[in-house]
């Protein structure tokens, strides 16, 4: 009698405690849900409300904001459900390969979007006569349908079996199942995702690398010369002034070499990159960087359980540390509305301006500026 009572008292502290796990879960996903699509849709009406935002970073930040808020508003409702059923699927295993489709979709668009983000940030401080000239709105376009391109066919050859989508109990979602490499093809999946996380990351140390060695240079001769937004002027500085001025640096007095040159009206009426540019391309980076960041280190959990499940055979995944790093990956849909702005004056100069309950002093004009 008393090894009844105690399994009966286990058993009964056992499903209080699911209750209550299933219970913050729910409320947990569904604050998500809420704040993704909030920060999300409020940055999306930002840029296209405001004329001064109609450039082409924001273009694919606009991109990355609305595939964000549908994810939340398509693919999060369902793992709702399926925890509400006490993680179980109650629907066809039709509807489950296309959530899996939708999800596995926005993970390889996301991932695809921010390497080429981190491309167009290098060409605006590295190549800013070609970037202003060339980055125009049919572009912008052209580089975002070729983005959700190459993620609909990372997406779609699981739909045909080649691999599988189903239902996870342990992630209460239908996704990807990541099995050992010799049963599926799960792991070129998971090697380009890796691939393109690493070259993004490549691609903005060779950013850094590149604002570095400019602020490194020095006159051609040893002789004391004044610095004036990145072009030198004086004595034994005119060679130095003079590549600075043809790459686009600097703003100023022309450097004495370069004034018996007749300007030619196709060049001077290109844009140069100036101190006050590079700054706000400067600023656009570190956000998108930070962005970039905070996706890895989202995702980088559930990546390592996926390869994890890949090569490891025998070896099971806690639980514990599954749970987290798939909660990590839902969080990710809500975080970058936050990092804008946090990193973006610009955007949050927006926010004030069309929501005057949150102005904190009295704005000043802004200049409009496109690089468009």
């Amino acid at each position: 009698m008393a090894n009844g009572s105690e399994s009966e008292e286990l058993s009964g502290s056992l499903s209080q405690s699911t209750v209550i796990s299933t219970h913050l879960k729910l409320v947990l996903l569904g604050f998500i849900i809420c704040a993704s699509l909030a920060g999300n849709l409020l940055v999306s009406l930002l840029v296209l409300k405001d004329r001064s935002l109609h450039k082409a970073p924001y273009y694919f930040l606009l991109d990355l904001c609305l595939a964000d808020a549908i994810r939340s508003s398509a693919c999060f409702p369902f793992v709702l459900l399926s925890i509400r059923n006490g993680s179980a699927w109650a629907y066809s295993l039709l509807s489950c390969k296309v959530v899996a489709f939708m999800a596995v979709l926005f993970c390889f668009h996301a991932s695809f979007m921010l390497f080429c983000i981190s491309v167009t940030r290098y060409m605006a401080i590295a190549h800013h006569r070609f970037y202003s000239k060339r980055m125009t709105l049919w572009t912008c376009i052209a580089v975002i349908c070729m983005v959700w391109t190459l993620s609909v066919a990372m997406a779609f050859p699981p739909v045909f079996d080649v691999g599988t989508y189903k239902f996870i109990r342990e992630e209460d979602q239908c996704i990807f199942e990541h099995r050992y490499f010799k049963a599926n093809d799960t792991l070129g999946f998971m090697l380009m995702l890796a691939v393109l996380i690493v070259a993004t990351h490549i691609v903005y140390a060779k950013l850094l690398l590149f604002e570095y060695r400019h602020r490194k240079m020095k006159p051609v001769q040893m002789v004391p010369a004044i610095s004036q937004n990145w072009t030198f002027h004086g004595p034994g500085a005119t060679g130095q002034a003079a590549a600075n001025w043809i790459a686009g640096f600097g703003r100023g007095p022309m450097p004495p070499t370069l004034l018996g040159i007749r300007q030619n009206t196709h060049t001077a009426n290109r844009r140069l990159l100036g101190m006050d540019e590079f700054k706000s391309e400067k600023r656009l980076g570190r956000m998108f960087y930070g962005i970039t960041l905070s996706f890895l280190v989202l995702w980088s959990p559930y990546i390592v359980a996926c390869y994890w499940r890949v090569f490891v055979k025998t070896c099971s995944i806690p639980h514990r540390y599954l749970s987290t790093a798939v909660w990590m990956t839902f969080t990710q849909a809500g975080v970058n509305p936050i990092m804008c702005f946090l990193l973006n004056k610009d955007l949050k100069s927006c926010l004030q301006l069309h929501i005057p309950c949150w102005r904190t002093k009295a704005l000043l004009p802004r200049e409009p500026y496109c690089v468009m």
